[in-house]
C-alpha cells in the first residue's frame, strides 16, 4: 500500500451522516471542485454543472445522502459548521428553483433530474466510490475533475496523491502495528505518546489536545442528543429510534439536566452486567441513530461505523473512572494510531473491504484503546486490537435500500461490546504467547476484502439487502 502520513485528525473528522464514503467524501469533494474553479478564475464564467456518480455511490447514493452533500458542497456549506436543521430546506429550495449558488458566490441554473446523472452500471477502476464534476463555461469550454472516495471521508482527485497535508519529517515513522511496537518498547512510551509526539510534527501539542477535546464534545453531544430523541429514521424503511426509550428505561426514574448529571445518573444507577450491556448498547444505538437522521457525528474511523468508539469511551467514562480530559485525549490518539494501520495496510472502506473495514475496525480502535487506558501494556493494546478485527474479518456490507440503518446500526452495538471483550481479553492474557498478531490479521482483513464478492461491499446488490422483502418509496 502507498506510504502515507495519517494525523488523528485524518481518523476522527467532525461531519455530518449517514456516511463518511458516500455524504462526507462526496461533499468534501465538491467543496473541492469549486476550490479548483476560484482557484482557476473560472467560477464567474460556469453557466452549468454536471455531475457524474459512478460505482457505489450511484447504486446507494440516494439512501446515503450522496446527491444531499453534493448539492450542499457545491453549494459552500461545510459539514463541520452546515446546520443540520437546515439540509431538508436547502435542497428542496435547489430543487424547486432549480438554481444553485455555486461556491456561494456565482447562481447557475441547475437541474436536479438532468444535472445530477446516476451511472448505476458504470465503475472507474480506481475505486468504486466515483464522482466526475463538469463545469461547462460561457467561453464554451468545459472544466471536470474525477474525485474518489476512499473512506473515512478521505478524498483522492484522480491524478494526484490524495494528501493535501503538509508532508513533515515524523519522530516516529509508522506502517505497521510491528514498527509501533518497535517505537514503543525502544523508548517505552504508551502508543498514545507515540501518536502526540508525532502530531507535535504539525502542530503544538496543546492544539492538539485542544482539538481531540472538540472531537469529544461533537461526540458527547451526540450521544447525549440520540439518547433523548424519538421517532422514526428518514429513509423510507420506518426504522424506530430506540435509544431514547432505553435510556428512559434505564435511568429509571432518575433526573438530571445536562451531560455531566446524567453521567452521574447512570454511575448511580447500578453495575450489574445486564445494566452495563444495555448502556453500552445505548450508547451506539444513539450516535447511529444520529448519524441515520442526517445528524453531526465525528468519524470513527467512518460513519456507519460512528458509534463503536463513542460507545466504548462512554462505558469508559461512565462505568471505569474516564471522566477526565487527559484520560479522554489518550483514548482517542491511542485509537487512531490503530485505525490509520488499517488504513494503511488495508482499508477502511466497506466498498472496497466490506462492513470488516468499517465496524470491524472500529472495534479494534476502541479495543486498542480502552486497553492502554485500564493500564494494559503496548503488547497488550495491540493483542486487543487483533483480537477484536479477528472475529470481524468477513463481515460484509448490505445495507436495507442503501441507508445506513439495517443493519448497521445493530452492528455498533456488537461492535461496542467485542471491543470490551477484546479489552478484557488481552488484559488477562499474556501478549508473549499470542499465535496470532495484528500486523497478520491486517493482512488477512485485506485479503479477505480483495476476495470479497462485490455484491456484499455497499452496493445493495447482495445479502440482507436481497433478502428483506421491504418496498421503499421512490426517492
Amino acid at each position: 500500500m502507498q506510504n502515507e502520513q495519517i494525523s488523528v485528525f485524518d481518523i476522527f473528522k467532525i461531519g455530518i451522516g449517514p456516511s463518511s464514503s458516500h455524504t462526507l467524501g462526496p461533499w468534501r469533494a465538491a467543496q473541492q471542485f469549486t476550490t479548483s474553479l476560484k482557484k482557476q478564475g473560472l467560477l464567474n464564467e460556469v453557466e452549468q454543472v454536471k455531475i457524474l456518480l459512478y460505482g457505489s455511490l450511484a447504486k446507494t447514493g440516494k439512501g446515503h445522502g450522496t446527491d444531499i452533500a453534493i448539492l450542499l458542497g457545491l453549494a459552500g456549506g461545510d459539514p463541520v459548521t452546515f446546520d443540520v436543521n437546515a439540509i431538508d430546506s436547502t435542497v428542496e429550495e435547489i430543487k424547486t428553483s432549480q438554481q444553485l449558488l455555486l461556491g456561494g458566490e456565482k447562481k447557475i441554473n441547475f437541474s436536479y433530474t438532468d444535472d445530477l446523472i446516476f451511472l448505476f452500471t458504470e465503475s472507474l477502476p480506481f475505486h468504486p466510490n466515483a464522482v466526475t464534476f463538469q463545469a461547462f463555461l460561457s467561453t464554451g469550454k468545459a472544466f471536470s475533475g474525477t474525485y474518489y472516495s476512499i473512506g473515512g471521508g478521505f478524498v483522492v482527485k484522480e491524478g494526484e496523491n490524495g494528501s493535501e497535508k503538509e508532508q513533515v519529517d515524523l519522530p516516529f515513522p509508522i506502517e505497521k502495528a510491528s514498527e509501533l511496537l518497535h517505537w514503543c518498547l525502544s523508548t517505552g512510551l504508551k502508543v498514545s505518546e507515540v501518536v502526540l509526539e508525532n502530531e507535535a510534527a504539525w502542530r503544538p501539542e496543546n492544539e492538539t489536545k485542544k482539538g481531540i477535546l472538540q472531537h469529544f464534545q461533537v461526540i458527547k453531544e451526540c450521544i447525549y442528543r440520540g439518547c433523548h430523541t424519538g421517532g422514526f429514521l428518514p429513509g423510507g424503511l420506518n426504522v424506530a429510534r430506540r435509544a431514547s426509550a432505553l435510556n428512559k428505561r434505564l435511568i429509571n426514574g432518575q433526573t438530571y439536566s445536562d451531560y455531566d448529571s446524567w453521567v452521574t445518573a447512570i454511575r448511580n444507577g447500578g453495575n450489574g452486567f445486564n445494566y452495563i450491556l444495555d448502556w453500552v448498547s445505548c450508547f451506539a444505538l444513539a450516535v447511529n441513530e444520529e448519524n441515520a437522521a442526517f445528524g453531526r457525528v465525528v468519524t470513527a474511523p467512518t460513519n456507519g461505523a460512528a458509534g463503536v468508539i463513542p460507545a466504548v469511551l462512554q462505558y469508559y467514562i461512565a462505568f471505569c473512572d474516564g471522566y477526565d480530559e487527559e484520560k479522554i485525549i489518550q483514548f482517542i490518539a491511542c485509537a487512531s494510531e490503530v485505525g490509520s494501520i488499517f488504513k494503511k495496510g488495508a482499508t477502511i472502506s466497506a466498498a472496497m473491504g466490506g462492513c470488516q473495514a468499517e465496524i470491524g475496525v472500529s472495534s479494534a480502535m476502541a479495543a486498542a484503546a480502552l486497553t492502554e487506558c485500564l493500564g494494559g501494556s503496548q503488547r497488550q493494546v495491540l493483542m486487543a486490537a487483533e483480537i477484536a478485527m479477528e472475529h470481524h474479518l468477513g463481515l460484509t456490507c448490505d445495507p436495507i435500500g442503501g441507508l445506513v440503518q439495517i443493519p448497521c446500526i445493530e452492528r455498533n452495538t456488537m461492535g461496542a461490546i467485542k471491543a470490551i471483550t477484546a479489552s478484557q481479553l488481552a488484559l488477562q492474557s499474556n501478549p508473549d504467547k499470542a499465535k496470532v498478531s495484528l500486523d497478520a490479521v491486517v493482512n488477512t482483513m485485506w485479503e479477505t476484502a480483495l476476495d470479497m464478492n462485490s455484491k456484499y461491499k455497499e452496493t445493495s446488490d447482495g445479502g440482507l439487502a436481497t433478502n428483506i422483502p421491504l418496498s421503499l418509496p421512490e426517492c
